[in-house]
């Protein structure tokens, strides 16, 4: 079975793991039907700042506007399997916890949910207040996953892409994808 994603890339620090996740999609084209990304503007900010560079304009996937509620996965009835979320900021985790869908980003979360698809949210900020943590048990509790860009050592990385993809690999697992990462005790 082929899957469906939606990739939401947040404002927040952290664009490295969106660079890895949309790397490591190209890789793993083979089980992917459809890949729609949505920039925030703070995203494309944010790589270009951070990475020195504008290669998300190069990806295979189909990239839509943040204001383009026609985007097929502002239906639920487009059947996304999965809406990652990478990096999440604090405000559109908090916005996601609340309803608010106010960019397609937030609407494609608020559908997910609403079909009880996957949703995960890769939040980079930390540390976290009392509010940060309400908004996360409440996505968790409305059936969303937060899975915080915490990277493991043990694989013993050695550059920012393969620290990045402790984190995104373990993501991608999480949304369905057959993933061939280090598993600990496994080699």
């Amino acid at each position: 079975m082929k899957h469906k994603f939606v990739v939401g890339i947040g404002g927040s620090s952290g664009s490295i793991y969106a660079k890895v996740l949309l790397d490591r999609l190209v890789l793993y084209q083979e089980q992917l039907e459809a890949v729609g990304v949505v920039m925030s503007d703070n995203a494309k900010f944010n790589w270009e700042f951070e990475l020195g560079e504008k290669s998300y304009e190069n990806y295979p996937f189909t990239f839509y506007s943040k204001r383009d509620f026609m985007a097929p996965f502002a239906s639920g009835s487009a059947r996304y399997g999965a809406v990652i979320i990478c990096p999440c900021s604090m405000g559109l985790l908090g916005r996601i916890a609340g309803g608010i869908s106010d960019s397609l980003i937030t609407r494609a979360a608020d559908v997910a949910l609403k079909e009880r698809r996957k949703l995960i949210l890769v939040p980079r900020d930390t540390p976290y207040n009392l509010i940060h943590i309400n908004n996360m048990k409440a996505i968790t509790e409305a059936g969303g996953i937060i899975c915080p860009a915490n990277p493991s050592f043990y694989s013993q990385p050695r550059t920012f892409e393969e620290l990045a993809a402790t984190v995104v690999d373990r993501v991608l697992g999480l949304a369905g994808l057959d993933v061939q990462s280090y598993r600990w005790g496994g080699g």
